[in-house]
């Protein structure tokens, strides 16, 4: 696509041969990933390839048995939990298959969450929060709860929440796995449009093809290692 960063740029978040096992089962097996300042990013691979744990690694709610984790230059995986916490809350936001929103909150109060977290007054946070209804579609459900939401609304109003403190980079996983495909492909055109507005660098883990046709390259990750780093799209 155009206008976006590529691979060899100056990486903002890098795996530098990271290994993790659960147990006696690897996970990841030395892997190595560079993700440009405003790149999006697609990890694709089988089921229980890695993926998912390469992007809870890269995002720090993951420490790897070795190698190395860089954010903006600094090591993720030498930070103590609650500075990896800071980092997640600060810096990154997150869209996941089911949304995962809290159902005792309204959608606007969900999305407002954590501006909240970080100190945000109620009033300024909604606010804010409010703002991203209309930009997603969402106009009229800014009180409804979790299980008054279609599938794709409460898919949307994650994504206003992930966005919502205008992170450095979101990490989705499986963003649209429990959609049906129009309204998945809603999804990703507002995710997409909503990253690029804001510059922020995404990685995308998905095993749809259609869903990483949205970024800007796609990488391969087959038991633990990513095997094709630079599949950069030319392509409209």
């Amino acid at each position: 696509m155009s206008g976006a960063a590529g691979p060899d740029a100056a990486a903002l978040l890098e795996a530098r041969a990271a290994v993790l096992a659960f147990g006696r089962t690897p996970a990841l097996r030395g892997t190595d990933l560079r993700v440009a300042r405003g790149e999006i990013v697609a990890v694709m691979g089988p089921s229980g390839s890695g993926k998912s744990t390469l992007l809870h690694c890269l995002a720090g709610i993951l420490v790897p048995d070795s190698g190395e984790i860089l954010f903006d230059g600094r090591r993720v995986d030498r930070m103590r939990e609650a500075e990896r916490s800071e980092l997640r809350r600060d810096r990154f936001g997150f869209v996941f298959q089911f949304g995962q929103l809290v159902p005792e909150l309204t959608a606007e109060e969900n999305v407002a969450m954590p501006l909240l977290l970080g100190g945000a007054r109620r009033g300024t946070a909604l606010t804010e929060a409010r703002d991203w209804f209309p930009r997603l579609g969402l106009e009229g459900l800014e009180r409804r709860r979790s299980g008054e939401l279609s599938g794709g609304q409460a898919q949307r109003v994650a994504l206003a929440r992930a966005m919502v403190a205008r992170p450095d980079v979101l990490f989705a996983d499986e963003p649209t796995g429990s959609l049906d495909t129009y309204t998945g492909e809603q999804v990703m055109e507002l995710l997409v449009d909503a990253v690029r507005a804001n510059g922020t660098t995404a990685v995308i883990v998905t095993h749809d093809a259609r869903v990483a046709a949205c970024a800007d390259r796609e990488v391969m990750v087959r038991d633990g290692k990513v095997t094709s780093p630079h599949l950069e799209r030319t392509g409209p």
